[in-house]
């Protein structure tokens, strides 16, 4: 079992980081969320010479529209820093309202990480913590903040099963006795369903959108099939990649439901592996509890219905999903002693 939790006092720290792949969302202790953006920046130039634009919501408006010699950069990749110079850039953007006000203090932080994320990962994250002006970075399990955060009582002797649907990744714990006994995740998220409806009208109808309109297609598209309107039609503005010219392309609900189902699919199955792995005594407590789903697709009816047909188990989610991980942290913060 791996430990997350220590029984003995915490080190303080001013302020906690959600570090997401779509979002960043950075806690102050004692003074609630000061920074609420999309992970996202924007350079000038390449390599050693580029400078930084923008970051956070003022480089996401640029997002499919900079002119040549600038480059959009997203800092994580399936959950974890994949770009460590647009990482550091960020967190320092980021983390810039909770400067301490004199001169050569740093900045002590929680950052979470997932789960299964490996040493070099979390060093790579470390590194651009400390190179952001960050010190003393703690680096804390995910789907265990998300479990704090929905009001899960993770510290008893009892299984807790939670499912964490982030934009990058999605987790699958098994939690008792504050630590995660059981681990199991797959690189799909919100992002990842975004790529595949972008594949999908490229492969079968040659048609090509951008990612935003991919984001709002797939909300869109979600709508309809959880309202059981498979034949509603869906206009979808982008280019006819056979003119290469704009153009508006209207297909049925029905035609869609095929990405869906597989990036669904492939989050059941990765329950199905964690539960198979799970002790029958832990099994036992999730049978009687159910299972708690954080994050984006933790709204989605339609996967709390696959959950449930496939394992029989009951769906939980709190009020405010998408923070779960944040609200996790800012516990943490303000009970460090």
């Amino acid at each position: 079992m791996n430990r997350f939790l220590s029984g003995g006092a915490r080190p303080k720290a001013d302020i906690a980081i959600d570090l997401g792949t779509a979002n960043t969302i950075v806690v102050k202790r004692g003074g609630g969320v000061i920074f609420d953006e999309p992970t996202v920046c924007c350079f000038d130039g390449s390599g050693a010479s580029q400078a930084l634009i923008a970051a956070g919501a003022a480089a996401d408006r640029m997002v499919g529209r900079v002119t040549e010699g600038l480059r959009i950069a997203r800092p994580l990749r399936g959950g974890v820093l994949s770009d460590i110079d647009a990482g550091r850039e960020l967190l320092r953007y980021a983390t810039s309202a909770g400067r301490p006000r004199w001169p050569g203090r740093r900045l002590r932080a929680l950052i979470g990480v997932p789960a299964d994320a490996t040493q070099a990962e979390r060093n790579a994250l470390s590194t651009a913590a400390y190179d952001a002006g960050l010190a003393n970075v703690e680096l804390m399990a995910e789907p265990l903040l998300a479990a704090i955060g929905a009001g899960l009582d993770v510290a008893q002797p009892r299984g807790r099963m939670l499912v964490d649907c982030g934009a990058g990744t999605t987790e699958v714990v098994v939690i008792s006795l504050g630590g995660i006994c059981v681990a199991k995740s797959t690189r799909i998220g919100g992002e990842t369903l975004d790529g595949a409806l972008i594949d999908h009208l490229h492969l079968h109808h040659r048609f090509h959108i951008g990612s935003r309109n991919a984001e709002a297609l797939k909300v869109q598209v979600l709508g309809l099939l959880e309202a059981g309107l498979m034949d509603a039609p869906v206009r979808i503005r982008g280019q006819n990649m056979a003119t290469g010219l704009p153009a508006t392309l209207e297909l049925p609900c029905a035609d869609l439901r095929v990405v869906y189902d597989r990036h669904l699919r492939d989050i059941v199955e990765t329950i199905s592996a964690a539960l198979l792995e799970t002790p029958p005594e832990l099994s036992q407590d999730i049978l009687e509890d159910g299972l708690t789903v954080t994050g984006g697709a933790s709204m989605v009816g339609l996967l709390r219905t696959l959950i449930t047909d496939a394992t029989g188990l009951d769906t939980y989610s709190p009020a405010e999903p998408l923070r779960s991980v944040a609200a996790g942290l800012e516990m943490l913060l303000n009970e460090a002693v």
